[in-house]
């Protein structure tokens, strides 16, 4: 009898799945989470260098407002073909070209000229961010079981506090200590300076990131085997006993009514990140915050309870394997916040302190929710459902931001448009938990 190969050998060897596990998180996350904080640096510095667009060409909350919808206009049309072409060609190329994108788009932003220039540069900054976060999310689901999956969901959001923490200091930065140098405005710097970065990490992805865990080389091949064995089998819980996929692609998640009920959560899930990340410098500064320094400083102080939460919220959602009621009650929690916001927005400490109770319930209700789709949607149509349930939720994105601006430019302030966004999220909450039942979600401890 032949010798069992070194390769049969090493497949027999008993696996420690946590501290596989770790070794997969301690390779890839960290990238992953500095790319989603440039991101989000890059879509939402406008929170901050609106003060200098208003300043040189007079742009008022209404043309912010419109600026930030146009954002998701460019993002909503391309969000599903981004991620049809990451299908076939991978998650590492697809996000590679995504960020060396926005890279270029944000430096180019800054020969903005008026409001019409502004507008196509929004908009083409959506049009090549599409993709990345639903992709991300894909990516993490090549790696991780579902029983996993919202701890790390959890680490990749990690991004979205750390990017307004890290961005709303950085920006208040530039724009504070380079306005004027070599001739350029403080805004034209924070552009300049803050486009550079996706550039340099979309080079680092190509070289360091793989698309399958069997591509890499730092894992054994009982390592493999033993997460192969995982993501197969989470399939096969999907897809019933026999393993039959319930969805195969565009049409079929389009199809089904799961798909859609997700997509209503999601506008609830999108008001909110509205609120936190394109609307607290506006909110901070109503209150009488006017240095940009500070603004930058008071900005960066709510996403700090953003960490910790989110992280605390999805351990704990990942030991219950209970979503739906850890989504719904961080978003509960948030929109009362909203609601208060809207009656104490002249205080600089009572907004701080709402801004940072509603940050931390708006990132932890993200970090669980967004594991939901890609529990109950099949491996083959994970990319295109989240692609599908992300670009419903922008639609949300897209119109809040305008209504918001315009209401503050005819009533002098954002009360109002704080009371009508808590009301859509209060409704998402409603949908969520009558739309998706407990049952719907199982999953394998």
């Amino acid at each position: 009898m032949a010798d069992p190969s070194p390769a049969t050998e090493q497949a027999a060897v008993p696996v420690d799945r946590p501290a596989t596990y770790r070794a997969i998180a301690l390779r890839i996350m960290p990238l992953l989470v500095i790319c989603y904080i440039v991101s989000f640096i890059d879509r939402t510095n406008i929170g901050i260098a609106q003060e200098g667009l208003e300043r040189d060409f007079g742009f008022g909350p209404a043309v912010y407002g419109l600026g930030v919808t146009v954002f998701f206009v460019g993002f909503i049309l391309f969000e599903v073909p981004s991620n049809a072409l990451m299908a076939r060609i991978g998650a590492r190329k697809s996000l590679v070209r995504i960020m060396a994108s926005w890279g270029v788009v944000t430096v180019a932003t800054m020969f903005v000229q008026d409001e019409y220039t502004f507008y196509v540069a929004r908009f083409l900054l959506g049009v090549a961010e599409a993709g990345f976060f639903p992709g991300a999310l894909f990516y993490l689901s090549r790696w991780f079981p579902s029983a996993r999956r919202t701890r790390m969901t959890a680490i990749f959001f990690i991004g979205v506090p750390v990017s307004g923490i890290v961005g709303s200091l950085v920006s208040g930065g530039i724009m504070h200590g380079l306005g004027g140098v070599a001739g350029l405005a403080d805004w034209q710097w924070l552009f300049l300076v803050e486009g550079i970065p996706p550039i340099l990490l979309a080079l680092v992805v190509l070289f360091c990131l793989a698309d399958e865990p069997e591509q890499v080389r730092w894992l054994t091949s009982a390592q493999k085997a033993a997460v192969r064995a995982d993501l197969d089998a989470d399939q096969r819980l999907k897809g019933g006993a026999g393993g039959t996929r319930t969805h195969v692609g565009l049409r079929e998640a389009l199809s089904d009514p799961k798909v859609w009920i997700l997509g209503l959560c999601a506008c609830g899930a999108y008001t909110l990140a509205n609120a936190v990340s394109f609307w607290a410098p506006r909110i901070i500064a109503d209150a009488g915050v006017g240095d940009v320094l500070d603004l930058g400083l008071f900005s960066a102080l709510p996403p700090l309870a953003g960490i910790v939460a989110m992280l605390i919220v999805g351990r704990h959602s990942d030991r219950t394997l209970e979503r739906r009621w850890h989504a719904a009650t961080a978003w509960i929690v948030a929109a009362l916040a909203m609601l208060a916001i809207s009656f104490f927005h002249s205080s600089v400490f009572a907004v701080v302190v709402l801004l940072a109770v509603l940050a931390a319930a708006h990132y932890s209700g993200l970090t669980v929710f967004y594991s939901i789709p890609s529990i109950y949607l099949s491996d083959r149509a994970a990319a295109t459902g989240i692609a599908v349930v992300t670009s419903m939720g922008s639609f949300a994105a897209a119109a809040s931001p305008s209504l918001l601006g315009f209401i503050q430019s005819a009533t002098g302030s954002l009360a109002l448009g704080l009371q009508i966004s808590s009301g859509i999220v209060l409704l998402a909450v409603v949908v969520l938990l009558v739309g998706v039942r407990a049952g719907d979600l199982k999953e394998k401890k």
